[in-house]
Parts: C-alpha cells; sequence; structure tokens
C-alpha cells in the first residue's frame, strides 16, 4: 500500500474548523514544519493543538497562532513565542498546562488505550485543580487522561512508502508517540526510501500507525537560541 502524499497542501485540507491536532517536536527540531505551513495556508479556525510548546513567532506554531486560527493549547512550555504570550494573557486562547513528562504519558496512554494514570506530577498546584487525586503508599498523586486527537502531524527524518519511520536524535521527541495518538496521522520526511531500505531493527514507527507519508520540500531548520562562545579577545 502506497500511503504518500504529494502535496502538503493535500494533507492539511482534511483538517476542518474545530478539529484538534498533535503537532510534533520538541523546540524548533523535529517540527512537522511544511505541515504547518499547509495548515496556515488552509485557513481553518477554532483548532485545539497538542504540543510541547508554541514554536516561535515566525516559525512552526507561531504562524497558525499568528494567523488566529487556534483556539486551544494544550502543551508544557510557551516561553519563546511572543505572540503566544500575548494572546494568552489577552485570553484570546485557552491553555491547558501540562508538566511535560505528563503531557507525554498523556499521549502513550492515549495510544495505548489506558484509561488514564496517576503521577505525584502537579500534585498541590494549579495542574491539579478539578481532577483526583489519591493517596498512595504515603504519596499524594494527581489523576490523569489520556490524550488524543483527530490528527497527528509529525516529523521523521527517513520513511518509505508503507509508512515505516526512523526519527534523528532529538527530534523523536514527541513525534514516537503521538504517531499512535490520533486518528488521522501525516508523516513528513526528510528522506523517503524504498521499501526495504529501512532495517527492521531500526524502525521507530511501524507503518501499521502512519496514514499518510510526505516528501517534505524544505527545511529550515531554525536555531532556537544561538549560543556562541566570547572572542577570548573580549573576555
Amino acid at each position: 500500500m502506497n500511503k504518500t502524499v504529494s502535496t502538503a497542501a493535500e494533507a492539511a485540507a482534511r483538517v476542518q474548523d474545530g478539529a484538534s491536532v498533535l503537532l510534533g517536536g520538541f523546540g524548533v527540531c523535529g517540527v512537522p514544519e511544511n505541515l504547518i505551513g499547509a495548515l496556515r495556508e488552509s485557513g481553518a479556525k477554532n483548532l485545539t493543538l497538542v504540543s510541547n510548546n508554541a514554536g516561535l513567532d515566525d516559525f512552526g506554531i507561531g504562524l497558525l497562532l499568528r494567523n488566529g486560527q487556534v483556539r486551544k493549547m494544550i502543551m508544557s512550555y510557551g516561553g519563546e513565542c511572543k505572540a503566544f504570550e500575548d494572546m494568552t494573557l489577552s485570553k484570546q486562547i485557552e491553555v491547558e498546562w501540562t508538566p511535560q513528562g505528563t503531557l507525554a504519558e498523556r499521549l502513550r496512554a492515549g495510544g495505548a488505550g489506558i484509561g488514564g494514570f496517576f503521577t505525584p506530577t502537579g500534585y498541590g498546584t494549579p495542574v491539579a485543580e478539578g481532577k483526583e487525586t489519591r493517596q498512595i503508599n504515603g504519596r499524594w498523586f494527581v489523576f490523569e487522561k489520556p490524550l488524543r486527537a483527530d490528527f497527528a502531524f509529525i516529523k521523521a527524518w527517513r520513511g518509505d512508502a508503507l509508512g515505516n519511520l526512523v526519527y534523528r536524535k532529538t527530534a523523536r521527541n514527541f513525534n514516537q508517540v503521538m504517531a499512535t495518538a490520533a486518528d488521522c496521522v501525516v508523516a513528513e520526511v526528510e528522506q523517503l526510501v524504498d521499501v526495504g531500505v529501512l532495517p527492521a531493527d531500526h524502525i521507530h514507527t511501524p507503518g501499521v500507525y502512519v496514514d499518510w507519508v510526505l516528501p517534505g520540500a524544505k527545511f529550515l531548520k531554525p536555531i532556537e537560541k544561538l549560543t556562541v562562545r566570547k572572542d577570548a579577545a573580549h573576555v
């Protein structure tokens, strides 16, 4: 079964107003940037986005925020995107703050069909408000529900037409777990290889989880924070 799709626009066109979308990546690493760009062009609105962070003002989720397409964010960190900060403080969008490890585990639970889990993270903080708490072995825990979405837009290093994926280094964060937790999974890949090229033992996401594979047209891969050593003459 050939799962390749020729353009990002074709994949993004399926996302309707009010949909929920998982967006992979960690910071600006491993972000499905071509799919996000196509989603911006599609104009779909009132979206609920699930991501570790909000990207930058001019890259990733920041583009969707600035275009007024986002109703709610479920996320862990938003410190690098001024548009997200402004919209949050002015209550233009709803934000469900979720500790990073809890977010990953909620997605894993959603993909595995688990009904939820107890974690000590967040107990006694606003994160626990309105949630069930329980004392286990003398320690307080918070019950967290699984997390799934209508779509997952993820990014892989290499993939084949069957949807088998290999991630590279930090880009593996959130992409792999999100591939299991959505009704429709679109994987944007840097390299589309022939079926059989990827060694079976090296495959991170089997094709059974992936609906479409998109060979990415271009990748900017910006640096989130550039830090360089000072010139010795100026120390």
